[in-house]
């Protein structure tokens, strides 16, 4: 009977833990109009890893999408989404980057495994994910938010996706950017 009691008494310590233990901090997330904040990672593509910053794209719009984990269910949708509609970002000029905190080997792994045309970049310390407000969505688990930004040719944020459909995700962010369903096969 012991070792059940010992286990009730660990369950419920974590519990309490995990309620009323200390918050973990965020920030909060960009809003319309305001500067995005420029970013110096690597990024991954299926070819290896080069240097990159956001100011690399300046006088394009970039669509950034922070998602939790590779090889996760909704993280493989919203990759493979992104993946089937990429022609579609690439004709309207739109650079396209995902982002999460996973490592390089496991970033290129997922590339190659469902075929992504468009880059991961690195954010292993949440650096990026903090100064979007992203990280730590996931607390238990230290994992960043869902949460995607358009961010313009003069890098202000022109849009925050914040409820995000996996699935259909990609096609949504085409939608509310004006780019015709038609316009890439």
């Amino acid at each position: 009977m012991k070792g059940i009691e010992y286990a009730l008494v660990a369950a419920l310590a974590l519990a309490a833990l995990i309620s009323f233990g200390p918050r973990i901090a965020r920030a909060e997330l960009l809003s319309v109009g305001q500067q995005a904040p420029d970013f110096h990672t690597q990024m991954v593509t299926a070819d290896g890893v080069k240097d990159v910053s956001l100011a690399d794209f300046r006088g394009k719009k970039v669509v950034l999408y922070f998602y939790p984990k590779d090889f996760t269910p909704g993280c493989t949708k919203e990759a493979c989404a992104f993946r089937d509609g990429y022609a579609k970002y690439d004709q309207a000029g739109i650079a396209l980057l995902g982002c999460s905190v996973d490592s390089a080997d496991k970033h290129q792994a997922f590339i190659k495994k469902y075929g992504l045309p468009f880059p991961l970049l690195l954010d292993p310390d949440k650096k990026i994910a903090k100064e979007y407000g992203v990280a730590n969505g996931i607390p238990l688990l230290g994992l960043d938010s869902r949460i995607t930004y358009v961010i313009g040719e003069d890098g202000k944020i022109l849009k925050v996706f914040k409820d995000i459909d996996p699935s259909s995700h990609a096609a949504q962010v085409l939608k509310d950017l004006g780019v015709a369903q038609t316009s890439a096969k």
